[in-house]
């Protein structure tokens, strides 16, 4: 009996062990999905300096600087682009993620302001002249968008415009916080989204299996709960409830060889179920990529080849880490002084644009 009772008592101290180190793993996969979550979000984004767009760049184009707040009292930065006397609706644009705020979503603002829009585009938080020690997360950009539409709807500053209809652009990050916030701001006619995602964990699952190949499913749970934590009910907002909460015309751009974004988060989830809504117009791209997805690469693929004769150039090893502020500093030089910047300020897929306009044109009733 009491050699039974200490093989009880061995069973019972084994599964409490079990249990504990159990529960450690647990914690320390919990640990180490909030450090990656931070690592890769809680930072600022600046537009690189040498590729910035100029408001000078784009002849006639008027803008107007405000600042509003967000949802912390971090201020950000917007800025209100025209051209001509004639506006028929506002376009308020959403940049995407990682490469600053909306000053390389310029020439899409002036094409729209030439066509008859206001074009309303603003730094998310933690990007360029925005406040914010860092983005946060990608449901931060659902925040701040919802903030720019209701500052647009609301401020004094432009009561003259409340009669004009609400439109979204947007591109990534942007592409998937039109979508989203279509929830809080279901008042939009119509929504164009490029190389967007269904929901903000979307992105971390798709770099995560670049790099740890489904192990990366053991860390989304703690991702989704971080998220809803940290932003409250935005941290669950997707695309998909934008458009079921909506009446909103959809515009859905995305190509099959999107390596940042691949499709099946975004495009073709959309297409399975609203294949059939007429709200929804779809094109599918089979080779633009994502940062490039709208625009016509002939410029971009000379410079990259120049470019590229130009490292073979070079008589040191510019990936050293010793030679990194060298070669940062010679790349500057280089960009600025062989830089076309009519060919780089212009390198829009026209016929694309022309589509986006009939679409926003379409709805605007």
């Amino acid at each position: 009996m009491a050699r039974m009772k200490q093989k009880m008592s061995g069973k019972k101290k084994f599964g409490i062990a079990v249990c504990i180190i159990l529960i450690l793993l647990v914690i320390a996969d919990g640990i180490m999905s909030v450090y990656v979550y931070e690592d890769n979000f809680n930072k600022r984004f600046e537009s690189y300096g040498p590729l910035m767009l100029n408001v000078e760049d784009f002849p006639g184009l008027e803008r107007t600087k405000y600042q509003f707040p967000s949802d912390k009292g971090q201020m950000l930065t917007g800025y209100m682009y025209s051209l001509g006397d004639y506006q028929k609706g506002i376009i308020v644009l959403a940049h995407g993620f990682g490469g600053g705020g909306h000053n390389s979503y310029m020439d899409c603002a002036y094409y729209f302001a030439k066509y008859g829009y206001y074009v309303f585009a603003y730094d998310a938080t933690g990007n360029d002249e925005s406040e914010g020690e860092g983005v946060g997360g990608l449901p931060q950009g659902v925040i701040d968008l919802d903030r720019a539409i209701t500052f647009v709807e609301k401020n004094e500053a432009f009561a003259h415009l409340r009669k004009l209809p609400i439109m979204l652009f947007g591109h990534s990050w942007g592409g998937y916080s039109v979508c989203s916030v279509l929830q809080y701001h279901p008042e939009v006619k119509a929504v164009v989204e490029c190389s967007g995602f269904n929901r903000s964990s979307d992105l971390l699952e798709a770099e995560g299996m670049k790099m740890v190949d489904k192990g990366i499913y053991a860390m989304m749970p703690f991702f989704h709960l971080y998220e809803s934590a940290k932003f409250g009910e935005y941290g669950s907002a997707t695309a998909m409830d934008g458009f079921e909460a909506s009446n909103a015309a959809v515009f859905v751009l995305h190509s099959a060889d999107d390596d940042i974004v691949p499709i099946q988060y975004g495009c073709d989830k959309f297409y399975e179920k609203y294949k059939d809504d007429k709200r929804f117009t779809f094109l599918r791209l089979e080779d633009r990529g994502h940062s490039y997805v709208y625009n016509d690469m002939t410029y971009v693929n000379e410079f990259n080849a120049e470019f590229d004769k130009w490292l073979e150039t070079l008589d040191y090893d510019y990936k050293a880490e010793e030679n990194k502020e060298r070669f940062a500093s010679e790349k500057a030089a280089y960009i600025r002084e062989h830089l076309d910047r009519g060919r780089w300020c212009n390198m829009l897929d026209k016929a694309l644009f022309e589509r986006f306009v009939k679409f926003y044109d379409n709805h605007l009733v």
